[in-house]
């Protein structure tokens, strides 16, 4: 799909290290072609190990890109230019023949489920941006595994960048190095190419010491080809191509033709004062509490909850009905502002060591500052902003990106499950949906059944987040937490979801829909939420026990009375919190007719079209 390269049997550029001879055909072609079209000065394939990562953060370090911060063991910050802080839903593509393979064709305007380009646009724009465009820097191949290498979920990548930057971040986010190159073999791969789009000599300096081309900033993924290409951010969403690009995006894909689910999920286990455990996925967008969920102290004596990942799921039935799910992931590329001892303890152990910190304020004791980290400085020691200059609280901007983050190794995690890389994955047995709802929606409630439970899914909505481009508190539509993610059309993705239910001998998990963040009418939280929120994990576990503590309501089932274990809380509304109120749902039901219309239109799955119609007969008997 990029262009056809003429194949020569030379290149220009120096092997570094490694040995392209040694590769198999199709990884050594992979590498030559674009070696030729690219036309860096070296080729370096990483094995990684702990000499070249040590190697390649000195050589970050003399770059200019990232800083030592001397307060912990191994723990490194970049900063950014400023134009390169988050994914960009706008430069991000799906490229198929036809535009109805990637999105929905709207009733009016563009599609909110996707972006599409034509092949003839990519083939423009490849060609635009990609001849040259490593001259004078490193091409790194990081051959990668998306989950336990030797999993059956598990998948293989190779990502050629020139991004030393991604090298190192790839080496925690992913199993990556030899041992993966000898576990391919002759097998597929996803092929995946990344460049900063800033050829040397440069034309104009670096901001920050940061290469990047926002002009020309774009991300595509040609699932027929397996394939993704990106050009001119080094931000993590758009440059680590084994995150939302390969394990969303592409996997979505892959995942509805072999039959299995690629999720935006975290994965925990629960474990009750009696010694049972159970399995949860959960699906929320960015900045609703997934990481703190995902890491949770319960604050219920004898529960014990531990990690299994935070941000990914892939999950398929086994062969007795189970459906298992692994995180395919090795690390966590967690959003730093808000995380604190008090909201997330066990994060906060986990980044003591082995850490890149990206756009993060830093203190003159070589610590790092964010809104919410909630730490009182000692005496003398002062703040330089993300930006790089001095900061006070009177500065009149944040300290750190409302985006910056942490990118950590998972197995440095306190509570990380002790099965979180089992080869089979962990028995999952309830799927929550959640988002940020500040009126009208339950803390919680279970749908009716499955088909009910994918329409929970569906008609997710919650306040937009700084993980995007998007400013300002308003209510999105975000389908199963993912909508910058699909990798084909939702319509699609929703039949195949209601597909699980027809495998034989499937145990359906039950599914639940939460809201931590409903506001009272002076506009403070209802309920205490973070640890708090084991409470309502041990009801969902009650319920999956098969214990009767449920009453129904127009929207699902929600808890009976005292079901919810209040012990030592105090001024909990129960009456507000769970209020179902007709004239919200009407409104609702209206924006969901609104949206299926207009966003899913003719591909919406006529289950959907009977949810709606019988949510709306339930709210009128309200």
């Amino acid at each position: 799909m990029p262009p056809e390269l003429q194949t020569q049997t030379s290149i220009a550029s120096k092997v570094v290290q490694g040995d392209l001879n040694a590769l198999v055909p199709g990884v050594r072609d992979f590498i030559e072609s674009n070696a030729k079209l690219c036309q860096p000065e070296a080729i370096h394939v990483c094995d990684g190990s702990e000499d070249e990562n040590k190697n390649i953060l000195q050589l970050m370090v003399q770059l200019g890109m990232i800083r030592k911060l001397d307060k912990y063991e191994n723990c490194w910050l970049a900063s950014t230019d400023p134009r390169d802080v988050a994914r960009i839903e706008s430069k991000t593509v799906i490229v198929t023949p036809e535009q109805r393979e990637t999105v929905p064709i709207p009733q009016r305007g563009i599609s909110q489920l996707g972006r599409w380009m034509s092949e003839e646009d990519f083939e423009k724009a490849f060609s635009l941006r990609f001849p040259g465009c490593m001259k004078g820097r490193t091409m790194y191949v990081i051959p990668f595994s998306m989950g336990p290498i030797g999993s059956p979920l598990s998948k293989f990548g190779i990502e050629l960048t020139d991004s030393p930057y991604v090298v190192v971040s790839m080496r925690i986010m992913t199993r990556m190095g030899t041992s993966v190159l000898d576990a391919l073999g002759n097998g597929e791969f996803i092929k995946c190419l990344h460049s900063v789009g800033c050829p040397l000599p440069l034309k104009k300096p670096l901001v920050n010491n940061w290469p990047c081309n926002p002009d020309l900033t774009l991300i595509a993924h040609i699932p027929d080809h397996r394939e993704i290409i990106s050009f001119g951010s080094g931000y993590g969403g758009n440059s680590l191509l084994g995150k939302k690009c390969f394990a969303l995006r592409i996997a979505s894909r892959i995942a509805k033709e072999e039959g299995w689910l690629a999720e935006h999920m975290l994965i925990l286990g629960i474990t009750n004062p009696e010694g049972v455990k159970k399995y949860f996925a959960a699906a929320f967008p960015s900045a609703c509490g997934k990481t703190n969920l995902a890491m949770m102290n319960p604050t219920l004596p004898g529960w014990k909850i531990e990690c299994v990942g935070d941000d990914i799921a892939w999950m398929k039935f086994d062969d007795q009905g189970n459906l298992r799910a692994i995180n395919p992931e090795n690390g966590f590329f967690g959003v730093a502002p808000g995380t604190s001892v008090k909201t997330n303890p066990n994060a906060m152990k986990t980044i003591q060591k082995n850490t890149i910190f990206t756009n993060v304020g830093e203190t003159s004791d070589g610590g790092v500052y964010w809104e919410g980290i909630d730490k009182q400085l000692a005496a003398g020691i002062t703040l330089t902003s993300w930006k790089n200059t001095e900061w006070t609280a009177k500065s009149g901007e944040p300290c750190a990106h409302p985006n910056s983050r942490f990118c950590t190794p998972a197995n440095q995690c306190p509570i990380i499950d002790p099965a979180w890389e089992t080869p089979e994955g962990v028995p999952i047995e309830g799927i929550i949906f959640g988002g940020r709802r500040p009126e009208g929606v339950p803390l919680v409630y279970e749908a009716l059944n499955w088909q009910h439970g994918v329409f929970v899914g569906a008609t997710m909505r919650s306040e937009a987040t700084a993980a995007a481009e998007h400013k300002g508190k308003i209510i999105m539509h975000d389908p199963f937490a993912m909508r910058p993610f699909f990798g084909y059309n939702f319509g699609q993705y929703l039949s195949h979801w209601l597909s699980m239910a027809d495998r034989p001998a499937a145990k359906l998990p039950r599914i639940f829909h939460v809201n931590w963040f409903r506001k009272d009418k002076q506009g403070r939280f209802l309920w205490p939420g973070y640890g708090e929120n084991s409470r309502v994990l041990e009801w969902m576990f009650n319920r999956i026990q098969g214990i009767d503590c449920a009453r129904l309501t127009a929207i699902g089932y929600v808890p009976d009375d005292a079901s919810l274990n209040l012990k030592g809380l105090e001024d909990i509304d129960m009456e507000e919190l769970f209020d179902v109120s007709k004239d919200f749902w009407e409104k609702e039901v209206e924006e969901i007719k609104k949206y299926f219309e207009e966003q899913v239109n003719a591909d919406l799955p006529y289950e959907m079209e009977r949810e709606v119609l019988a949510l709306e007969q339930r709210i009128k008997q309200l």
